[in-house]
Parts: C-alpha cells; sequence; structure tokens
C-alpha cells in the first residue's frame, strides 16, 4: 500500500487553494475537519458496540457454562 508523504500533502494543498481560492479554503478545510469527526465517532460507536456484543456473549457464555455443571 503506497504511503502519503509531505511532499504529496504539500501538492494536493496547493492544488486545492488553486483550484478554491485563498477565500474558500479555510471553508473547506473545516467542512472536512468536520466530516472526518463525523466518521470517527460513527466508528468509534461501532467499536464500543461491537465490544459490548462480545462482553454480553462471553457472560451468556459463562451463565451456560455454570447452569450445565449445575445440571450435572
Amino acid at each position: 500500500m503506497p504511503t502519503i508523504g509531505w511532499f504529496e500533502i504539500l501538492i494536493v494543498v496547493a492544488i486545492a487553494i488553486v483550484v478554491l481560492g485563498p477565500k474558500d479554503f479555510p471553508v473547506m478545510l473545516k467542512k472536512a475537519g468536520s466530516w472526518i469527526g463525523t466518521a470517527k465517532r460513527y466508528v468509534s460507536n461501532i467499536q464500543n458496540e461491537v465490544s459490548n456484543l462480545e462482553i454480553d456473549d462471553e457472560k451468556i457464555n459463562d451463565e451456560v457454562k455454570k447452569e450445565t455443571k449445575k445440571n450435572e
């Protein structure tokens, strides 16, 4: 997987400033930051839900094991 270095980022920023203009560039950066923050929150929520499911599954498995030992 190719990596993106500082030089490539600098080129993209320079092109964005030329295309968008210096006035609209900060507005676009703010929007992009907002989108990235929203995406990170969604991913974090999904990770938390999966983690909670795993914990619940472990609790259920422990309870089932205890019940089977009692019945034996």
